[in-house]
């Protein structure tokens, strides 16, 4: 259960939480221009745009779970369980496994629009990353400054949607989503006005009651309808230190806390990570579970021309500022 989320304000931001039972050792990692890429069956990619994102690192290989590169065109994977779909290999097609989409993406496209280029020609594959890591059951979105969408694939086929309001979640399909939003379409900012009945004296009692009807449940249906609704209304100032916390804020509607969502052996289920990274600038924000001081890693500050990923470790202890 996870939710990403797009915000512009003088500069582009793009996060998402990352809702799991478990984590696989979560980093901020930079992958430099010069770090080589061995796509399966399309050969070595010497060469490519930097990326910044959160990753587990396996075998010196960049999991990423969401990304951006040095040209703020942003991607996140979120789970699709039941859903997703891969192929096996066509011919005359580019294969691609699921775990290498990120890095074809980023590696080598600067605008949504090269990406649906891109796209035309892909075909994933349900070739694992090893077989101690199975295929994992993923949809994205991709987003630049001016445009986001949604990319499924299914059984039906490769499936991809514009995202007018830049907010993904999990299940059900992107389209469902939407759609589900034309049942919201009452809520407002402002305080309701009686619509009941004319022969009622009804007074809205207390503040934020145009809203009433808000799902406040942690599915990821319900997420989507929460987020988009304070993501739209959301306002903020236009400089970095008020983007960013209003971004936090955004994404901390839908934090998932320890406990109420419980798994399998007493597990459950919580927002490992939130990431908010200014795309613009390659600047990488997080909050981790147990550490709610906002950490920040920026690109720009490594060796871009390098050869071997550049890795951070997110800080999990919680920070606390003793003020007297």
């Amino acid at each position: 259960m996870c939710t990403a989320i797009t915000y512009n304000t003088d500069y582009f931001y793009f996060g998402r939480t990352l809702d799991y039972g478990f984590s696989y050792g979560d980093e901020v990692v930079i992958t430099p221009r010069n770090y080589v890429f061995d796509f399966g069956k399309l050969g070595l990619m010497k060469t490519h745009y930097a990326i910044i994102g959160a990753s587990c690192v396996i075998d010196d290989y960049p999991l990423y779970y969401d990304a951006v590169n040095e040209k703020a065109l942003a991607i996140a994977g979120l789970n699709f369980v039941g859903n997703a779909f891969y192929n096996k290999e066509k011919e005359g097609k580019d294969n691609i496994a699921q775990y290498e989409f990120i890095p074809w993406i980023l590696g080598q496209c600067s605008t949504v629009k090269e990406v649906r280029s891109l796209l035309s020609r892909i075909n994933l594959t349900d070739t694992p990353f090893s077989e101690k890591l199975p295929t994992a059951q993923l949809h994205w979105m991709i987003s630049d400054r001016n445009e986001s969408i949604v990319v499924e694939s299914l059984k039906s086929g490769l499936k991809i949607y514009d995202n007018p309001v830049g907010v993904l979640t999990n299940n059900p399909p992107f389209e469902m989503q939407l759609f589900n939003l034309n049942n919201y379409m009452s809520l407002s900012t402002l305080a309701p006005t009686n619509h009941f009945s004319n022969q009622l004296t009804l007074d809205a009692y207390s503040l934020g009651m145009g809203a009433l009807g808000l799902p406040g449940d942690i599915s990821s249906q319900s997420r989507f309808v929460r987020v988009a609704f304070i993501k739209m209304n959301s306002v903020c100032d236009k400089n970095e230190l008020s983007s960013v916390s209003q971004f936090f804020h955004i994404l901390g509607s839908v934090n998932n806390p320890k406990g109420c969502c419980q798994l399998e052996d007493k597990k459950y289920q919580m927002t490992l990570y939130t990431s908010c990274c200014n795309c613009d600038k390659g600047i990488y924000y997080y909050t981790a579970y147990n550490n709610h001081q906002i950490s920040a890693v920026d690109m720009y500050k490594e060796d871009l021309e390098g050869h071997h990923l550049i890795r951070y470790p997110m800080i999990k202890t919680e920070q606390i500022k003793i003020q007297n």
